[in-house]
C-alpha cells in the first residue's frame, strides 16, 4: 500500500464507524503508512462536540497544512477541471504530489479534478 489522503467522505464515514475505513486505517498503521488528512477537508467533516470515532482516527493522521502554494494549485486544479469544490481539488492535487491513493465516499468529482490535471490516484471508495 502506499499513502493514503482521507477526503471529508472518509472522515465522516469513521465518524459513523465505517468498517470499510476502519479496517483500511488499522492495516495502513500496521505497515507504517500514516495516512493524510489535509486541513480543508478536516474543516469540512469536523463539526465539534463529541465526534469521538473522528477523534481517534486523527490521532493516526497527519494534518496537511493549507498554504498559498496549495490554494494556488488548487485553484489552477478548479479551472482546468471547471469545477467548484475547493476540498476535492485539493484532495486531489496533495495526493497527487504525494503519490497517495485517496480514501473517499463520492469519488465521481474527484476523478473529474484528477483527469483535469493529469493525475491517476487511485479510488478507494467507502
Amino acid at each position: 500500500m502506499s499513502g493514503l489522503t482521507y477526503d471529508a467522505g472518509a472522515l465522516i464515514a469513521a465518524e459513523r464507524g465505517s468498517r470499510a475505513v476502519w479496517v483500511m486505517h488499522r492495516r495502513a498503521l500496521e505497515q507504517g503508512i500514516l495516512p493524510t488528512v489535509p486541513a480543508v477537508a478536516l474543516a469540512q467533516a469536523w463539526r465539534g462536540g463529541r465526534q469521538a470515532q473522528l477523534g481517534r482516527l486523527l490521532r493516526g493522521c497527519r494534518i496537511a497544512a493549507f498554504g498559498e502554494r496549495d490554494a494556488r494549485a488548487t485553484g489552477e486544479a478548479l479551472a482546468a477541471s471547471g469545477t467548484s469544490d475547493v476540498v476535492d481539488a485539493d484532495v486531489v492535487v496533495g495526493a497527487g504530489v504525494r503519490g497517495d491513493a485517496i480514501v473517499t465516499g463520492d469519488p465521481r468529482d474527484l476523478a473529474l479534478v484528477a483527469a483535469a490535471v493529469g493525475i491517476a490516484p487511485a479510488l478507494h471508495v467507502v
